[in-house]
Parts: C-alpha cells; sequence; structure tokens
C-alpha cells in the first residue's frame, strides 16, 4: 500500500490565487502521481462537493474534498499559500489547503487515517509546525504522523516511527479511548441504577456527519471534545464517517443530559436520543462554534425544552439550523414538501397522459372501472391509467402540506399535515391551502414541543399527544379561520391563469423559461415546475394551465440539449470529460432532464448559466405564442404525441437550443481567444524583461 502524501503532493509555495487553480494545481500532482485518471472529471467532483458546502474553516485551513471514480487509492496532497486563497471560511482566506482525494470505494484503513488528519487540523501545534516547515518531505513526513509538530517547530526532524511503535501507539490510544468510553457507561449506569447524580459534571452526547463523511465529521467531533473539555462538561461523539461508526453504549445516551446534532447528512438512528434536549445544527457549526452549542444545549436543558421525536435527516428536512435566516429555514421546508411530491406529479401525470393517448381525450368523463371494465377495449385501459392517475395526483397537496411540516418537526408533524392538505382539498383551498397547511402544521408542532411536561409523559408524546393536540388546533384553524380566505385566493389565481392571453401570457413563459435554466434543478427551478404542475392537477386542467406546463416543461429540455450540440459543433472548447457528458446530456435533455447540464455550469457557471437562461426565455416564450398545451407533468419527446401542436413546440424548443448553444461558443472562445492572446503577449515580450520575472505565466 502505497503512502497517502508523499513529498510530490506538497507545494510549500502555492502560488494559486482562487480555490479552483488551488484545487487544479494540488490535482495535478495527483495526477503525477497516478492517483488521478482523469483531471477534470476529478476536479468536476471537487467543484460539486464544494457546491454543497464552502470548506473552508476558520484558523486558515481550506479542506477541497471528494470522493470520486476518477481516484486509484486514497491520497492527500498539501499547499501552502502565502498569499491565501478564499474557501468561504468566516475568518478569512486559508494558507493551510489539504486537497483529499478518496476514490467511490474507498477502504476502512485508509480512511481511518484521513479521519485522524482531519483530527489533527484541529491541533494549534500541528498546523503552526506546517507554517513553519520549509522542506516538502518534513511536510510530508509531519502530515503522516512519522514527525512530530514539536520537532518540526524547533527545525529537528524525529525519528520516523516503525510499523510496531506506530501500531502500539494506536493500540494504546485504542483502549484508553474504549476505557473512558467504558467508563462514562459505567458511570451512567450507577446514577441510574442509585437514581443520584451527586455534582456530576453536565453531560453531552453529540453526532457529527458531512457528505463525504471524511474531514468535517471528525474536525467537528474533535472541536466539541475540546470545547466541552474546556467547559468542564463530559461529552461523547458518535462519528458517523466513512469509515463506519460505532454506536454510543446506550446507557451513555440515557444518562446524557443534552443532544448535539452536527450534521449535514442523515444522523442514523436518531430515534435514540428521543426525549432530551437537542441543537440541531450544520456540521461547520460544530467546528467553528462548539462552545455555543455546548451553552445553547444547556441553556435547553436548564429550561426544560425537549425532542418529542427525532429532529429531520437532512439539511433540506431540518427544522432550521442555528445561525439560518428565516429566509433561508423557509425555502428548505417548503423543499423538503415539494421533494416527496414530485414523484406522485410524475406518476400521477404521466398515468393521466397514457390515458388520453390510449382513450382520447374524452376518456375522463369514462364509469369507473370497478363498473365497467372490459379487458379487449383499448378504452377500459385508458380509463384505468387515468383514474390510477387521478387518484395519485389527489395526494399532491396531502403529501406537500405533511411533508413541509415534516421538514419543520420531523414526524411528530406528518399527522396535522396530512390532516391539514386534506382539508385544504375539501375546501378547494388547493396548492396554497396545502402549502399554509404544511406551515401551519409544522409550527404547532415546534410549539407544542416547547411546553414543559413531566418525564412521566415524554414517552406518549411524539404517538398520541402531539398528533391528537396538533391535528385538532390544524384542523380547526383550516376549516374556520383561514380556509375561506385562501380558498378565494386560490379561485383568483385559477381565474388569472384562464384569463392569460396575448403578451402577458408571453411575459410569463419567458419568466418560467429563466427560473427553469437558473439553477438546473435547484430551488428556483422547483417552484417554476411546482407551480406548473399544480395547475394541471386536476382532472379538466383549463387550456392556460396546461400552456404554462409546456412552456416550463420545453425550457427545462433546452440547457442539456444545447451543452450537448455545443460539444458536437465546437468539441474543441471543451474537455474531453465534458465532450464525454455532452453526449450523455442528448438522452438527458430530451427527457427532460435539466440536471445534465449541471457539470457544465459547475465548471463554467458564468458563461453556462447566462446563455442557459437566454435560451431557456426564448423557448417558454415561443411555445405560449405558439399556444401549445401538454397534459402531462414530465416525459419529455417521450410525450410529444401528448402535446397540442407539436411541431411548433419542437421548433420551440429547437430556437432556444440554438440561442444558448450559439451563446456558449461565443462565450467560450472569446475566452480561449483572451487566453491565447496573453500567451502570445508573454512570448513577444522583451527577453531582459522576462529574465526579470520571478513568477511563470500561465498561457
Amino acid at each position: 500500500m502505497s503512502e497517502m502524501i508523499t513529498a510530490d503532493l506538497v507545494d510549500l509555495d502555492l502560488s494559486a490565487e482562487t480555490k479552483e487553480a488551488a484545487a487544479r494545481a494540488l490535482a495535478e500532482r495527483m495526477v503525477a502521481k497516478g492517483r488521478v485518471t482523469d483531471l477534470d472529471g476529478f476536479l468536476a467532483d471537487v467543484a460539486a462537493r464544494e457546491a454543497q458546502m464552502p470548506t473552508g474553516l476558520d484558523g486558515g485551513i481550506g479542506i477541497p474534498h471528494c470522493r470520486s471514480e476518477h481516484v486509484t487509492e486514497p491520497t492527500l496532497a498539501f499547499g501552502r499559500s502565502a498569499a491565501g486563497i478564499d474557501f468561504g471560511a468566516p475568518d478569512g482566506p486559508a494558507d493551510l489547503i489539504f486537497l483529499i482525494a478518496a476514490p467511490a470505494g474507498a477502504d476502512d484503513a485508509h480512511l481511518t487515517i484521513l479521519s485522524s488528519l482531519a483530527r489533527q487540523l484541529m491541533n494549534a501545534e500541528f498546523t503552526s509546525a506546517l507554517r513553519a516547515v520549509d522542506d516538502a518531505t518534513a511536510a510530508a513526513a509531519l502530515i503522516r504522523g512519522e514527525e512530530s509538530p514539536a520537532a518540526t517547530a524547533a527545525g529537528t526532524a524525529a525519528s520516523p516511527a516503525t510499523t510496531e511503535e506506530t501500531e502500539a501507539t494506536e493500540g494504546a490510544e485504542a483502549a484508553e479511548g474504549s476505557q473512558d468510553s467504558v467508563a462514562v457507561s459505567a458511570a451512567a449506569s450507577a446514577d441510574t441504577a442509585t437514581g443520584t447524580t451527586g455534582e456530576r459534571p453536565f453531560r453531552i452526547v453529540a453526532v457529527t456527519s458531512c457528505p463525504t463523511g471524511i474531514a468535517h465529521t471528525y474536525m467537528a467531533a474533535e472541536s466539541l471534545e475540546n470545547a466541552g473539555r474546556a467547559a468542564g462538561v463530559e461529552l461523547v461523539v458518535e462519528t458517523q464517517g466513512s469509515a463506519g461508526f460505532t454506536r454510543l453504549d446506550p446507557a451513555v445516551i440515557a444518562a446524557a443530559d443534552g443532544v448535539i446534532f452536527a450534521h449535514d447528512v442523515p444522523v442514523r438512528d436518531k430515534d435514540r436520543f428521543a426525549g432530551k434536549p437537542t441543537v440541531d445544527v450544520g456540521v461547520k457549526a460544530g467546528i467553528n462554534r462548539p462552545t455555543e452549542l455546548i451553552s445553547e444545549v444547556r441553556g435547553k436543558a436548564e429550561r426544560g425544552e425537549v425532542t418529542a421525536g427525532t429532529a429531520p435527516g437532512t439539511p433540506m428536512e431540518r427544522a432550521g439550523t442555528s445561525g439560518e435566516g428565516y429566509g433561508t429555514m423557509l425555502r428548505k421546508w417548503l423543499m423538503s414538501g415539494v421533494s416527496y411530491m414530485v414523484p406522485f406529479v410524475a406518476a400521477g401525470g404521466l398515468l393521466i397522459a397514457l390515458g388520453f393517448a390510449i382513450g382520447g381525450y374524452q376518456i375522463n368523463k369514462a364509469p369507473s372501472v370497478m363498473d365497467h371494465f372490459v379487458w379487449t377495449q383499448a378504452d377500459s385501459w385508458g380509463a384505468l391509467l387515468f383514474q390510477i392517475g387521478g387518484v395519485s395526483f389527489g395526494f399532491l397537496v396531502p403529501v406537500l402540506a405533511g411533508y413541509i411540516a415534516y421538514g419543520m418537526a420531523d414526524r411528530p408533524g406528518l399527522v396535522p399535515g396530512f390532516v391539514g392538505g386534506a382539508i385544504s382539498l375539501t375546501i378547494n383551498a388547493g396548492f396554497l391551502g396545502g402549502l399554509a397547511a404544511g406551515l401551519l402544521a409544522g409550527g404547532v408542532v415546534i410549539g407544542i414541543q416547547k411546553v414543559r411536561i413531566p418525564a412521566a409523559l415524554r414517552g406518549i408524546m411524539p404517538v398520541v399527544v402531539i398528533p391528537l393536540i396538533s391535528a385538532a388546533i390544524v384542523g380547526f384553524l383550516m376549516f374556520v379561520v383561514i380556509g375561506k380566505p385562501i380558498a378565494s385566493a386560490q379561485k383568483g389565481m385559477t381565474d388569472w391563469l384562464n384569463g392569460l392571453t396575448g403578451s402577458n401570457a408571453v411575459l410569463l413563459g419567458a419568466l418560467l423559461g429563466l427560473m427553469m435554466c437558473f439553477d438546473l434543478g435547484g430551488p428556483v427551478n422547483k417552484v417554476a415546475y411546482t407551480f406548473a404542475t399544480a395547475g394541471i392537477a386536476v382532472a379538466s386542467p383549463s387550456d392556460s394551465a396546461m400552456k404554462i406546463m409546456a412552456a416550463v416543461m420545453a425550457a427545462g429540455m433546452v440547457p442539456p440539449l444545447a451543452m450537448a450540440l455545443a460539444t458536437t459543433v465546437r468539441g474543441r472548447l471543451f474537455t474531453q470529460t465534458e465532450r464525454e457528458n455532452g453526449k450523455a446530456a442528448w438522452v438527458l435533455g430530451a427527457s427532460f432532464i435539466s440536471e445534465g447540464a449541471i457539470p457544465f455550469a459547475a465548471a463554467d457557471p458564468l458563461r453556462v448559466i447566462p446563455s442557459a437562461m437566454a435560451g431557456g426565455a426564448v423557448t417558454g416564450a415561443l411555445s405560449m405564442i405558439f399556444g401549445a398545451t401538454l397534459r402531462a407533468p414530465h416525459g419529455g419527446i417521450f410525450v410529444v404525441p401528448l402535446i397540442g401542436n407539436p411541431f411548433l413546440y419542437l421548433i420551440a424548443i429547437a430556437a432556444g437550443v440554438c440561442v444558448t448553444t450559439a451563446l456558449v461558443v461565443v462565450l467560450k472562445g472569446m475566452r480561449k481567444q483572451a487566453s491565447a492572446d496573453a500567451g502570445a503577449g508573454v512570448a513577444d515580450a522583451p527577453i531582459a524583461a522576462k529574465a526579470d520575472t520571478t513568477e511563470p505565466v500561465a498561457a
């Protein structure tokens, strides 16, 4: 097994000015060592991970990292920047940059080493030694743990540890950790048995996790543990990382006075922590402000605040992250509902569309298939598909409301959310009523959870008390208080859509096209898509609603198809990886999967996204001008037979694709020409001037 980092993977004079350039410079060293097989493909994976959450940490540290199929073995490259590089940390640029590359199926041994490095980064002596070291070999040895920080700082190399010494040390540390865990568990059991705690310190259990489970998971754990020692509390962390995890002893959890979740992926087996004061934040909060989190959970314990059940499992489905604004939390709650609603939209909409295709547009007037179904008649099969799709569509509003409430308050929010959504359908409040019911249900549950209750009642709160009280309150408010005004607003919006003609309809089509192409499957894209599907989520949608659905689907097909065309007609402007992605984008675009353009947007957002938005706006406007209609919420070219004015509809898509392709080709060509001119300028510079150049100029 080769070493994870060597002197060849260390750059103590990293000259990059941006995080992208820094990642490329370090990744090139990995390629040279044969650790990475496709530079651009690997960098695309790094960029995708960076887009999820900035990897800059307080203290001048940047840790870009990812799992990638282009990595042959877990590898670490280190760069030190004199000027500093912005990785999104609150306290400014990073001067210590670690590029961590893990294969898609990295083994536990390597990932354990990477996790040890992550913990070391929270050690001030370790980072100071990295800033002082002046030799790449010594830096690599320090990172591998073969040289002590003190020896490096003093300018003398410590002797490399033998395998036996390393294993002995690791075994001792593991034994010590095990003894600590047993001690805590024993103490917890003793307290539980005697029913007394005496003057014991405040006890906290914590769980940390991040999307890749390599760096942030263990750095947050180290930070929390250090802060716990400083605050005089007993704090035990369960790291749910890539190398697997060991569940905390149930006795330790039972004896804990509070819980901290610092995570960006679902916490596994979260029910274990139910009924305790809980602070639920993102993993970076665990790294950057552990003392504040400890104080917050102690405050909740003193006030008697407990969770009735588990907190939601993902950032999109959490009740909100400490430090986030209300606007951000609201967007996450709404997207939680939309993400669960979309499969019902797709399944129901396509079934309805197939029903129309088989049985004709009068199939919505067919009797129930329970009363009349003939196996050999196409109309019966069309009616069957249409009625199954209608039932699926009937879940849209309840599912939307239920999972908005779930995003705010986890499982206790499901019952009042679904009840409120169903009432919204009953009173004809529709999609708007579902939004209101979901937010209302989540708020009611959160309010109930804040009420101090006797310990004896905590066990029945999530399964009896909260569903009963919250459903009654939400039902009362929907039927008696807010339902009628919302139903009126829903009717007004429907009437407005039905009355859209001429320039107003064209402008709406252009706006929806812009939204569909803005973030390629992100929140803005989903808002436009949900707006369109809400209009056709009825047995007999209006003509205007079907025009909106057609415009939205057409615009969403433009970005991937345009990037596929651009890589075909001007392949030299794209990397080999992008050209391969372009081949797949043909199929993705034709299937109405806007995410097919994401690799191109991630690599060059300033040129790709505006170009895609321009083409999407053209397509959306033309679709409305041509009067194309669509009854299916998904399907791409496979539902063209169901589209009103299909030929003109395809022309609208082609026009948008051509606009986006032309803009991308022109903008990328201008950049390439500018780079070539810069290189020519360097080549033509006087020799004397070149002699004075201290840094190489990249063409």
